[in-house]
């Protein structure tokens, strides 16, 4: 009998489906039956060093052989956290960081949110609740994050917001969030979003749209949160997003590329206007919130260690040097029967399918994904209505040219040859 629910899924048709990973190298993935697959999303947006790096493994062996972790409530930390946190202070695009860690992005989307009401609250104006998010956008799946959801499915059934004071605008638009502050900007504790739109279609911002927001928000008093758990540690050809967009947030969120997903990780880069009534305030002045494994030291031990390869492998800037090569072949795509908008981001794209083969089928893309994998590429959906392409930044030019190929494929499969595709080899 089947036990494991797993998640994002539907158990009535998964729980005769499954199929079992079994092992990775580079971009490569294979399964329990010896079938390769390219893996076109670096499972879930997060292997960006790919996968079968040793030195990530040793490096969170020999810390579990000497403490594997310990509790950092209170006055106590491990080296790995508190060299982790050095670090990322000094990668973090705002000056003066100080990291609270989490276990993932979901928690890390939970922290900023309460992180900013608590902090309105200290500075005497509780009254500052709400939190805006975008059209789209998500935000994780813990309570905040499910009631920051941009994507209606992620909030559907769940009897409208898990916790109240938020407000949704649309992702492109400035005036309407304008609007918004004009309204009562004395309610609103914050705006969250992510630099490039992620799950909810792959979709980079207008020219100018965040150093306008930052503009608005610092006019109108309120915080601002990029939440880069997918486009932190190098996805958009930066660091972090917010550097490729040029504008400074007061939190970031991150997890996903912090530890190529070879150790659960998340936290908050906290800028120092938000830590400085926690940290110069009076004693008893506190941010009454953790979890278990916040500052995990395995974990932090991964991610020193991802980031070693990230950096000495120059793989931020390879991520650029491939972002028109993603652009070229996935360009070879245009014209295809059923191929709508392609948008991309770095080593980060969308690739939408036409609004009328998706009128005629609102499920098309789904068996475009199963297309998909039997010809040797891993994929998903996004809204339903676009493939998901977030390949590993150690990628090949040939790889790239296979995976579109193998994209091309299932498309004819499920929308018809028509007039096919040029080949990229």
């Amino acid at each position: 009998m089947n036990t494991y629910w797993h998640p994002f899924a539907d158990m009535s048709v998964v729980k005769s489906h499954e199929i079992v990973m079994d092992g990775g190298e580079g971009a490569w993935v294979w399964d329990t039956a010896g079938r390769r697959y390219l893996d076109a999303g670096a499972a879930l947006w997060y292997c960006n060093v790919g996968y079968g790096r040793d030195e990530i493994v040793d490096a969170v062996a020999r810390q579990m052989r000497k403490l594997p972790t310990y509790s950092t409530f209170g006055v106590f930390a491990t080296a790995p956290t508190l060299d982790l946190a050095e670090r990322l202070g000094e990668l973090a695009p705002i000056p003066g960081a100080a990291v609270f860690f989490t276990s993932g992005g979901s928690e890390s989307v939970d922290s900023a949110a309460k992180l900013a009401r608590r902090y309105w609250d200290l500075k005497g104006r509780p009254g500052k609740r709400i939190i805006i998010s975008r059209q789209h956008g998500y935000h994780g799946m813990n309570a905040y994050g499910t009631s920051l959801a941009g994507i209606p499915g992620n909030l559907a059934g769940y009897g409208g917001p898990l916790i109240p004071d938020v407000e949704n605008v649309t992702w492109n638009d400035v005036a309407a969030l304008e609007r918004l502050f004009e309204e009562g900007a004395d309610r609103i504790a914050a705006v969250i979003g992510e630099p490039v739109i992620g799950a909810g279609g792959v979709y980079p911002p207008p020219e100018g749209y965040w150093s306008e927001v930052e503009r608005l928000c610092r006019i109108h008093d309120v915080l601002l949160i990029a939440d880069e758990v997918i486009t932190g540690f190098g996805r958009t050809g930066w660091m972090f997003g917010a550097q490729r967009y040029g504008f400074q947030p007061d939190m970031v969120t991150f997890a996903k590329g912090v530890t190529s997903g070879y150790f659960p990780l998340g936290g908050v880069l906290v800028g120092e206007r938000v830590r400085a009534p926690f940290w110069d305030g009076p004693p008893g002045t506190m941010f009454r919130h953790g979890y278990t494994y916040s500052g995990h030291a395995s974990a932090c031990a991964a991610a020193m260690a991802n980031l070693d390869i990230i950096e000495r492998e120059g793989l931020v800037d390879r991520v650029r040097s491939l972002e028109p090569v993603l652009a070229r072949e996935l360009g070879r795509l245009h014209g295809m029967p059923g191929v709508g908008e392609i948008r991309v981001v770095g080593l980060t794209a969308g690739v939408d399918f036409a609004d009328d083969v998706l009128a005629a089928e609102p499920g098309i893309v789904d068996r475009a994904v199963i297309a998909a994998r039997e010809h040797g590429v891993l994929t998903r959906t996004l809204r339903g209505r676009a493939f998901q392409i977030s390949p590993p930044f150690v990628i090949t030019e040939g790889e790239i040219r296979q995976m579109v190929d193998g994209l091309a494929a299932a498309v004819q499969t499920v929308v018809g040859t028509g007039a096919g595709v040029a080949s990229g080899r």
